[in-house]
């Protein structure tokens, strides 16, 4: 049977991320999982972070982290990272599609960074793969506009929660993460794609 109900209970479902932009501290409630079918599944859908972006910021730091100048094999990161080398392989292509990464094909093939790790916002990498980082859908540009954004009383309000986000991931960069005292690359969301797929 496929459930995630023993590795996310319903009291863990939701969870609060808080931050510090400038003077103002801004709380985001975050769905961690979302049942088909009921009312948590459209709040899933924008506010948080894919597995493809989850992946996509830990291979960018890890390009970073062993950066010498040289080609890194996808194998060497997907072991690494303990990610499916299959499942890197589309995100590889869009990171290096966007310019993000360069490719070399070959024995001695694999991929790098184009410019150095503090040039790199987080805010960059996650909209590359992630389309955008809107907080509701009534702000995109697709069927899920709203016709009446320019009458909302809270469209103001969203845009700018959006303006607080970007923000916030844009002061982040790959060096910065990097250097964020003794830490290691976390494979949580490897171990919950497991898990969802059992």
């Amino acid at each position: 049977m496929k459930s995630t109900d023993a590795f996310f209970p319903e009291k863990q479902i939701e969870y609060f991320y808080m931050g510090k932009y400038g003077k103002e501290e801004y709380r985001i409630q975050v769905d961690a999982y979302s049942h088909p079918g009921n009312d948590r599944e459209e709040r899933i859908q924008h506010m948080m972070i894919s597995t493809r972006g989850r992946y996509a910021l830990r291979v960018m730091l890890d390009l970073a982290e062993h950066n010498n100048g040289e080609y890194i094999s996808l194998k060497e990161i997907a072991d690494r990272q303990e990610i499916s080398r299959k499942y890197l392989e589309g995100i590889m292509t869009v990171l290096s599609k966007a310019h993000l990464v360069d490719s070399s094909s070959g024995k001695t093939g694999g991929y790098r960074l184009v410019k150095p790790a503090e040039e790199y916002p987080v805010g960059d990498i996650l909209r590359t793969v992630e389309n955008d980082m809107i907080p509701v859908a009534c702000m995109g540009e697709s069927e899920t506009k709203c016709t009446r954004a320019d009458k909302c009383y809270t469209m103001p309000f969203w845009m700018g929660l959006s303006r607080v986000i970007d923000n916030y991931l844009d002061s982040h960069t790959l060096k910065s993460l990097l250097e964020e005292g003794h830490r290691e690359h976390c494979t949580c969301c490897t171990e919950f794609q497991k898990h969802t797929e059992t």
